[in-house]
């Protein structure tokens, strides 16, 4: 027991570095923009980098997983990590931070497949649902935590301050790039997740069945109908509208408010996802109460407003709409998620696998906004992520699941059209 306490907590940690590797970007994206000369359409192509990875590497993981074990699978990851994180360190430059970004991002895409079986077994079945929460809750205070750490290391690197590791960043962090002390800090990270990782004892992991894939009937399958891609789509909506709003809050409100992206723009993107992780546990209570599909369209309400609200008010506007979107996009995910897997009866592992690919609409929704930046302007780019959030509220009006979710006072069902 105390071998799985520790795993568990390891598993814990494993999810709070995924959240603090990932989700940087949106700060420091108007440093990247600055100091490499970028346009808003090159800069799109950073989060592209990392986020395309999930597309190319989702299903790959999962099939690699079964062939060589978890544990070989999670130092592979923290070693590509590492390999992303380190070059861009020692050799800053646009092409560097995209080949890095990418290598980052697989890295993250296969965490993400190996941790949720591993957290299962290791904690038990009976406290999988506990625990998965006490994992968004970790993984959302790393998104909180990382801009404020930018926040820090921009302010206090190549200054009067000084402390051991401040110190030991000035000697390899070039003075006017301040920003590129958070990939060694990101390389350091990596490198001793590999050390704590290959020294731990891993239990065996059975797979389930709705937890493997299967490239080959269960695809062919699951290729062939309709709501298998209808909910791929909302993973890549939700995915692509939670990146498209943070990677580029900095931005907007630098160039429309005139606010410092080390200070204010850290401080909202904290926020934002500080109250996207609060929403979570307010839509765990929802969800106990009212049917999924009418908590989605409630939430999806409230972003839509949030982001108007955002780009076309003041500054006060703003800094208090910009972190409200990331409530109400706080249950998103998981509802779609769960929406897709209760209206489909078989080959959930493979379906998972194919939701999991919607990550990356990550990649191509901020990359859109770019682009269309450098036609009509950043605020009026952003209005593009009310067509996401468009699909994302449609979701609420036609999912028909099989399963209904677990209500205070009425029990699971058959749905009357699907039974």
């Amino acid at each position: 027991m105390r071998k799985n306490t520790f795993i568990v907590l390891l598993i814990l940690l494993i999810f709070f570095v995924i959240s603090f590797l990932t989700n940087i970007l949106g700060p420091i994206i108007p440093e990247l923009v600055r100091d490499f000369n970028l346009s808003l359409g090159l800069a799109g192509f950073l989060p592209f980098a990392f986020f395309v990875a999930y597309g190319v590497m989702s299903i790959p993981a999962g099939l690699l997983v079964e062939r060589v074990g978890e544990k070989k699978v999670l130092l592979w990851a923290f070693l590509i990590s590492f390999a992303g994180a380190f070059l861009f360190a020692v050799k800053p430059g646009f092409g560097i931070a995209l080949f890095s970004l990418f290598l980052i991002g697989i890295g993250m895409s296969m965490l993400q497949v190996v941790i949720n079986p591993l957290l299962r077994v290791a904690g038990g079945e009976s406290k999988f649902a506990f625990n998965s929460v006490m994992a968004q809750l970790f993984f959302g205070a790393a998104s909180f935590l990382s801009p404020l750490l930018y926040s820090y290391l921009v302010s206090n690197v190549h200054s009067a301050k000084s402390d051991f590791l401040l110190d030991l960043l000035n000697k390899v962090v070039p003075q006017n790039l301040k920003w590129v002390s958070l990939y060694w800090v990101f390389a350091v990270i990596s490198i001793l997740m590999v050390l704590i990782i290959a020294v731990v004892r891993f239990p065996k992991v059975e797979l389930r069945d709705d937890e493997k894939i299967d490239v080959g009937n269960s695809f062919r399958e699951l290729a062939v109908n309709r709501q298998v891609w209808l909910f791929f789509l909302g993973i890549f909506c939700y995915v692509g509208t939670e990146q498209g709003i943070a990677n580029w809050i900095s931005q907007f409100l630098q160039t429309y408010h005139g606010a410092d992206p080390g200070t204010t723009g850290a401080t909202v993107i904290s926020n934002f996802w500080g109250l996207l992780t609060i929403g979570c546990l307010l839509g765990l209570l929802l969800l106990k109460i009212f049917d999924s599909r009418q908590v989605l369209i409630l939430f999806t309400s409230g972003a839509v407003l949030s982001v108007l609200a955002a780009l076309f008010g003041t500054l006060d506007t703003a800094l208090i709409a910009f972190p409200a979107a990331g409530f109400f996009a706080s249950v998103m995910y998981s509802v779609i998620f769960s929406l897709a897997l209760n209206s489909v009866p078989q080959h959930h592992g493979t379906f998972s696998g194919i939701l999991c690919a919607g990550i990356c609409g990550g990649a191509v929704v901020p990359l859109i906004v770019g682009a269309l930046g450098e036609a009509f302007g950043l605020r009026m780019a952003m209005v593009f992520l009310l067509v996401p959030l468009g699909y994302i509220l449609s979701i609420g009006i036609w999912a028909r699941p099989l399963v209904t979710n677990d209500r205070l006072g009425i029990k699971k069902e058959l749905s009357e059209t699907n039974a």
